[in-house]
């Protein structure tokens, strides 16, 4: 297989398996090679076994780094600061892309960005859904509430006022309280029920001040 029909076979999409050019009478030695070699040259770049994207300027859709990490492990889904700064509930730009999974943490570091994992126990693994990305990708990702439940969960200390003002949440008219409250329930957490409180708080003089306009 040449470089030329890669791009025909895979130029429209954002990622591509290597699966996917195993098929029909090759040599798969062979297409190893070449991914190989297309990758040393930059022409490629591996995201994970068997897992590759074109580089500039052959590229037609730039990978979202949510949809890798979704691919990157798939027991997984995208929470903490990554999801909210995509909700509009936090204003900083978050350069490592969080995630959270029912198998091992860990952290890994590519050519589309950083991307994290943190463990969380199976019977929390909920409160995600499919989201559209754009470009014809998409990612599961927390809502905007298990985001934040989320997030509470994994850093400890985060049920007191200080830490919720160093969030700087904002737009949190977008944070429905009755799914807030409903999904921490799941977490049977004195210290996130705490959480919840002090974002209540938040919502309701948000939502006065504006009414006040």
């Amino acid at each position: 297989m040449d470089f030329k029909n890669l791009l025909r076979l895979v130029g429209d999409e954002p990622t591509f398996e290597s699966s996917l050019l195993m098929a029909g009478d090759v040599d798969p030695a062979e297409v190893r090679l070449q991914l190989s070699r297309w990758t040393t040259v930059g022409k490629i770049y591996q995201v994970r076994r068997g897992l590759y994207f074109l580089a500039p300027p052959y590229q037609k859709i730039k990978p979202h780094p949510f949809m890798i990490a979704n691919k990157l492990l798939r027991a997984s889904y995208v929470s903490c600061q990554s999801a909210l700064a995509f909700y509009g509930l936090i204003p900083e730009y978050v350069p490592v892309t969080v995630s959270v999974t029912t198998t091992r943490p860990g952290r890994k570091e590519t050519a589309l960005g950083v991307f994290e994992f943190h463990h969380m126990k199976p019977e929390l693994f909920r409160g995600y859904r499919l989201t559209d990305l754009g470009g014809g990708q998409q990612a599961f990702i927390a809502t905007p509430e298990k985001a934040l439940l989320d997030l509470a969960y994994l850093h400890p200390g985060s049920n007191s006022p200080a830490y919720i003002q160093e969030l700087r949440l904002q737009n949190l008219a977008r944070l429905n309280l009755d799914e807030l409250n409903r999904q921490v329930e799941t977490f049977n957490s004195p210290r996130l029920l705490k959480v919840v409180k002090n974002v209540t708080v938040l919502v309701r003089t948000e939502a006065q001040e504006y009414e006040s306009i």
